[in-house]
């Protein structure tokens, strides 16, 4: 498919910024840009991650808090990709090098058991989960001063940088779960229904997002249902995630 040349561009200047750890300038700086726009440049960016051998292995979702999209002016979830290069085992230890300004995030992820097929509009991306567990998301917004736009962090795969998963469970209602997060001496709590009311619709609307932008699902795959809480920086410290009835799961967060 062609692309401008401006969007090949700005997909190899956010790659830079990921790779160097230099933050950049808003895209919207320099170019007017629409969420198809966006989404186009996300993948070109997902495309020279491939050719560097990493692997796409599912996705997540931002802006499932309704206090986030009134911030942001926007009614729809955004949807990133996550590749192998970003999974963590639970308990690793995280270089904080490999990173700008990161934060991390409480999540809830959902594993896919088969394929989700969107040839039509029958199939919906929940009845293709087999498992739920806690999670954390480690996000890094690669725009200098975290100023940027909707566009700017759609193309910027939704400031996705790691996560690490804690162990599955048999799938189940998540709907409204306490949540606790802590990094070091920090703390946050919350609850699983801030994401949508209930992670569930994080699916429901992953499928939308899918369907529009071409994006496919498969078995195996890897979703994270959006911020439980607000995040907290990723500092030298522990970093550790309760999910109230499914579990914990922790990072720790070193400078080599």
């Amino acid at each position: 498919m062609n692309h401008p040349p401006i969007f090949e561009f700005l997909a190899r200047r956010l790659d830079n910024a990921q790779v160097h750890c230099a933050e950049i300038s808003s895209l919207a700086d320099d170019v007017d840009l629409d969420v198809n726009d966006a989404y186009t440049i996300q993948s070109l960016l997902i495309d020279l991650r491939e050719r560097r051998g990493e692997t796409v292995i599912g996705a997540k979702l931002g802006f499932t808090s309704e206090a986030k999209m009134a911030q942001m002016g926007v009614s729809e979830v955004i949807v990133g990709r996550l590749t192998d290069a970003m999974r963590l085992g639970d308990g690793d230890d995280v270089d904080l090098t490999r990173f700008i300004h990161p934060k991390i995030e409480p999540e809830v992820a959902y594993r896919l058991g088969r394929d989700v097929g969107f040839d039509s509009d029958i199939t919906d991306v929940a009845e293709c989960v087999d498992a739920v567990a806690p999670a954390v998301e480690i996000i890094d917004s690669r725009y200098r001063d975290f100023r940027f736009t909707f566009t700017d962090v759609v193309a910027d795969n939704t400031s996705a940088a790691a996560f690490a998963i804690g162990t599955w469970q048999p799938l189940q209602p998540v709907g409204n779960r306490a949540v606790r997060l802590t990094v070091g001496a920090d703390e946050i709590v919350g609850s699983t229904s801030a994401i949508l009311g209930d992670p569930v619709r994080a699916l429901h609307a992953l499928g939308r997002v899918c369907r529009q932008q071409g994006f496919t699902l498969r078995a195996g795959d890897v979703i994270l249902a959006g911020a439980a809480t607000a995040a907290l920086p990723l500092t030298a410290d522990i970093a550790h995630c309760e999910v109230a009835g499914l579990g914990t799961v922790s990072v720790k967060g070193v400078r080599p």
